[in-house]
């Protein structure tokens, strides 16, 4: 199979039901940075500690089921969608590492060792994908919702894997000055 085709070449691309759309479509622009989101958790991956590369890679697959829910315009029972499953699946991990942080009482820069800053990075950029996700939601009907709150989710999860990875990695944390 080749890469390309040439049918994106006058900016339109297919959707998982081969309509096309505009690649600057509010739902290629919502997939489209979530692929930006999966991309930067995959620079970060390993990073040393078993326990969040596992965790990370299974965020990269839970972010193609995203790209792949929000591509399809009218998903039928057996295709990939993100469900309450996979926010609660985030939400465990977060309330086991909230054992070992200190409790964040304050604001925090986005520092810290290489792989702490570049999940912070990923975790930006997921905020990104999810104002995208919003505004593709507003102008789409039948977007899942459970996909939204997954990205709303993530972010906050990325935001506790770079406190955790910068807490074993011996980095303190910096707040702004006002």
């Amino acid at each position: 199979m080749k890469i390309y085709t040439g049918r994106g070449d006058e900016g339109m691309t297919d959707l998982r039901n081969m309509d096309r759309v505009s690649k600057a479509s509010p739902r290629i622009e919502a997939y489209g940075t979530v692929d930006e989101v999966n991309a930067l958790v995959g620079v970060v991956r390993p990073t040393g500690y078993d326990d969040v590369d596992d965790q990370l890679r299974s965020i990269q697959n839970h972010l193609h089921v995203v790209q792949a829910d929000f591509a399809n315009p009218n998903p039928e029972e057996d295709d990939p969608q993100v469900t309450e499953e996979h926010v609660d699946e985030l939400e465990s991990w977060m309330d086991d590492y909230d054992e070992e942080l200190d409790p964040l009482e304050r604001f925090i820069l986005p520092s810290g060792s290489e792989p702490g800053a570049k999940l912070h990075q990923a975790r930006a950029v997921c905020r990104r994908a999810e104002r995208r996700a919003v505004t593709f939601a507003s102008e789409e009907a039948g977007v899942n919702d459970a996909a939204i709150v997954y990205l709303n989710r993530l972010s906050d999860c990325l935001f506790t894997l770079a406190r955790v990875i910068n807490k074993r990695e011996g980095v303190p944390e910096e707040s702004p000055t006002y």
